[in-house]
């Protein structure tokens, strides 16, 4: 079963995601929309790795998406 959270940070929505991946493993994906126009929703590229638990690529997706905030929001 895949994992979602939604967090918001300053004007935006990260919507965090864990997709399960071969040998019990998780990737993590993310998705950033800001809340004020123009709300175009992006996908933000987040590096793979070896995650056990859907919780732990939610954390890397929720790390990325701050990250992505501070450098390009």
């Amino acid at each position: 079963m895949d994992a979602t959270r939604i967090f918001r940070h300053q004007d935006y929505e990260l919507i965090c995601s864990a997709k399960s991946v071969d040998s019990g493993r998780f990737a993590p994906m993310l998705t950033v929309s800001k809340q004020v126009w123009p709300t175009r929703p992006r996908e933000i590229a987040v590096q793979r790795g070896e995650y056990m638990t859907e919780e732990t690529a939610i954390d890397a997706a929720h790390a990325q998406g701050i990250e992505w905030i501070t450098n390009y929001g």
